[in-house]
């Protein structure tokens, strides 16, 4: 526990030390050149992963001449170093992450679009934004699940989150859509087991602050992502049609990276859509909500 501590202590203090300084570097950058401000987070989340101690194993690569819409899986807020460590990329957030102390602020620096789903117009005005970025050639990333899990498995996707992008293909022909997903495997060098994996996921009804701590205290992660490849937004049929084929893909990458088989297709039998599902069981879903 000493031991522990000690290392969380020093994590937290080389993090404050690199963070604080460069904030104003990134928001005059914000400012001056907004595609060295495109540029700069991945760099920074690089150090950062160094500094936490996650080491990266990356299969595939973000397309980096096209504005990419990029749909990854949600366990962690380590999620956030981890993606932004692979790409320069910006975040689609909740509303009330605008208004977590400190992590606000990183947010806003790193370009996030702010979703508040409550309202109808807010969503429609974050729906145009998000486009727009696009359309300026970013990439955005979007936790299909709409919540975090405990990393042993992948929630079906809120099909309503991807209505920004739908029928969207004529105007922005380059569009295209990629999977990203991550899974973290090792703890200090040791495999995690089905029941260990939790203790890295931040989900449900956890406080941060100490979940955080804990994180901090247990020692060098390996975080193995598979990104698939780009498909062009036009073959999809609509956006019910990309969140199946999305959450499929997704689904078939976390049973390969946790069997030892990234990217194996034949891991994952066809499933019915998240949706059709929920019609058939007729049961209403609650989950707490983090970063989206």
């Amino acid at each position: 526990m000493a031991n522990g501590t000690l290392r969380a202590s020093a994590v937290l203090a080389t993090f404050l030390g690199l963070t604080v300084p460069l904030m104003p570097v990134q928001a005059f950058l914000l400012k001056a050149s907004p595609k060295a401000a495109r540029r700069f987070p991945n760099w920074y989340h690089r150090q950062v992963c160094r500094i936490l101690g996650i080491k990266l194993h990356i299969d595939g690569a973000v397309v980096q001449n096209a504005p990419v819409l990029l749909v990854c899986n949600h366990t962690s807020w380590l999620d956030i170093p981890v993606l932004s460590a692979l790409a320069p990329v910006s975040f689609v957030a909740k509303r009330e992450v605008g208004t977590w102390p400190f992590v606000s602020a990183l947010a806003r620096l790193q370009r996030s679009v702010f979703v508040d789903r409550t309202r109808r117009q807010a969503t429609g005005d974050a729906a145009a934004e998000i486009m727009k970025r696009l359309h300026a050639g970013d990439t955005i990333v979007l936790f299909a699940e709409g919540t975090s899990s405990d990393g042993n498995r992948v929630l079906p996707f809120k099909t309503s989150l991807f209505g920004a992008v739908s029928g969207e293909s004529e105007a922005e022909p380059r569009l295209v859509v990629q999977t990203a997903t991550v899974v973290y495997t090792h703890l200090r060098g040791i495999p995690l087991s089905r029941a260990d994996r939790p203790r890295i996921g931040w989900y449900g009804d956890m406080e941060m602050t100490s979940h955080a701590w804990g994180v901090l205290q247990s020692g060098p992660i390996t975080a193995t992502i598979k990104v698939g490849p780009p498909v062009p937004l036009r073959e999809f049929n609509d956006r019910k049609d990309l969140a199946l084929k999305t959450e499929r893909a997704i689904r078939a990458d976390v049973l390969g990276i946790l069997r030892g088989r990234p990217g194996d297709p034949g891991l994952v039998p066809v499933e019915p859509s998240a949706e059709s599902r929920r019609k058939k069981l007729a049961l209403p879903q609650v989950r707490s909500e983090k970063w989206t």
